[in-house]
């Protein structure tokens, strides 16, 4: 089992486990997980030698006690599935005509605990959605500058005393993003070095005390609305900026 294997079991493991409390009986999100990475291999269709085109509108049917279930979550369990189908692709080597959507729909004539997957290949355009996990929780990036630290005054608040009150900064122009430390007291990590300032790339991972920050970017839909039983979404597909988050299409 090769290391991208490992990495999208593993997140199958943190959907299934974060969201453990929730589901003790019915439908399991990592079988949602499982259904999504047989739905891509399934529908896969070689289109060239170099391209092989996989469906990047997903929509996942249960039982409406399973669908309750799910929706109390809102886009945190959207989120860890996009992340899911962007690993699985990026190591099938599987290409998407346009971003990435997944959607919840209620299905009256399927029994609680089992799951459904209709896919489809739509081009439209990619919004890319950074976000920063952190303790098991997701913030996305929302402004050009996010302070992280542990005094009240930072945008994202941290529980550790070995961090400053502003420990570091992570800056988003709307396509590249990178870490900048602050002069904190006891210095910032950047996959493990030591780190001023620096780019940031997907997967990167921010040490700062005894928190790990990693940073994410998730190529969705745009205007996506998890809970949508349908989306329209026909503009013109966008560049991956040179395969600077990916590989280029």
């Amino acid at each position: 089992m090769g290391i991208l294997d490992n990495f999208e079991k593993g997140l199958e493991r943190a959907v299934n486990g974060a969201f453990a409390k929730t589901f003790k009986s019915g439908l399991q999100p990592v079988e949602i997980t499982s259904a999504l990475r047989r739905e891509l291999d399934t529908k896969a269709a070689v289109v060239s030698r170099d391209r092989i085109l996989a469906p990047n509108r997903f929509t996942v049917r249960m039982a409406r006690a399973d669908f309750e279930r799910m929706r109390t979550l809102g886009p945190a369990l959207i989120h860890e599935l996009t992340q899911l189908v962007q690993s699985h692709a990026s190591s099938q080597r599987y290409q998407f005509a346009g971003g990435i959507s997944i959607s919840l729909a209620e299905d009256a004539s399927m029994a609680e605990g089992m799951v459904q997957i209709d896919s489809s290949n739509v081009q439209g355009t990619v919004a890319w959605t950074p976000v920063l996990d952190i303790e098991g929780k997701r913030y996305p990036i929302t402004t050009s500058r996010t302070v992280i630290g542990r005094g009240s005054d930072a945008d994202i608040t941290v529980q550790d005393t070995g961090t400053s009150r502003r420990h570091v900064e992570v800056l988003w122009d709307g396509a590249r993003a990178k870490v900048r430390d602050l002069g904190s007291t006891n210095g910032s990590q950047l996959n493990g070095a030591a780190v001023k300032e620096a780019i940031l790339e997907p997967e990167s991972v921010i040490t700062i005390g005894r928190t790990r920050i990693v940073f994410r970017v998730l190529a969705q839909a745009a205007s996506v609305d998890p809970f949508a039983d349908r989306r329209i979404d026909d503009s013109p597909g966008r560049n991956d900026m040179g395969g600077f988050w990916g590989p280029a299409t």
